[in-house]
């Protein structure tokens, strides 16, 4: 059974594209992302794991990570930690503090960065999974430091308008699915932890 819609390289990175209004399957997202986690924590000799969830929720579409940020509280999530949530937001203004208690007390913690994103008009709706870095802000033209060791975006709007009042205008419903979709899936990796446990 397919488990994307399609997987695309940009600079050496593999990109899963994951269609979250249909034929979202938690499971199988899910999975990728555990088998990466595995991967990338014995790669680089980490043992814990940060979801850092990015943006604001003073803009619509750029609500995307603290809406997970607060769902993955909600569901109690006690294998990781989460940095950024509707109350206390992680975003373009205090992202190097961040950055800075990451270095200096989670270093022996793989970093899944979470973050809205702009794509082709075709793809809004869409979840992107992959390892490496993201960039923040490039939406809106801000230039921040790049972020994690694996990505997750969900594409909110087009590449084609870098108004940053483009994200105002972005459909609640199309956020909110795909932080359903998303902070669905990241529990489920917690249940695969636990069942390797006992393997």
């Amino acid at each position: 059974m397919k488990i994307w819609e399609w997987k695309t390289i940009r600079n050496d990175q593999e990109i899963y594209y994951y269609n979250a209004s249909r034929n979202f399957i938690p499971e199988e997202f899910a999975g990728q992302l555990f088998e990466m986690i595995q991967e990338e924590k014995e790669r680089k000799n980490k043992r814990g794991i940060v979801f850092l969830c990015i943006g604001t929720d003073r803009s619509t579409g750029d609500s995307l990570g603290p809406l997970i940020g607060y769902k993955l509280n909600q569901m109690k999530i006690s294998k990781a930690t989460v940095f950024g949530t509707l109350e206390r937001p992680v975003h373009a203004m205090n992202l190097e503090n961040y950055m800075a208690v990451l270095r200096t007390c989670y270093q022996d913690d793989l970093i899944v960065a979470v973050d809205a994103s702009v794509g082709n008009r075709e793809h809004v709706g869409y979840v992107t999974l992959g390892k490496g870095a993201l960039k923040p802000g490039l939406g809106v033209s801000k230039e921040l430091r790049s972020v994690g060791d694996i990505f997750i975006t969900g594409i909110v709007g087009s590449c084609g308008n870098y108004d940053p009042l483009m994200l105002q205008s972005v459909r609640l419903s199309v956020v909110m699915q795909m932080a359903d979709c998303i902070s669905r899936s990241i529990s489920l990796v917690e249940k695969f932890w636990d069942n390797t446990a006992f393997v």
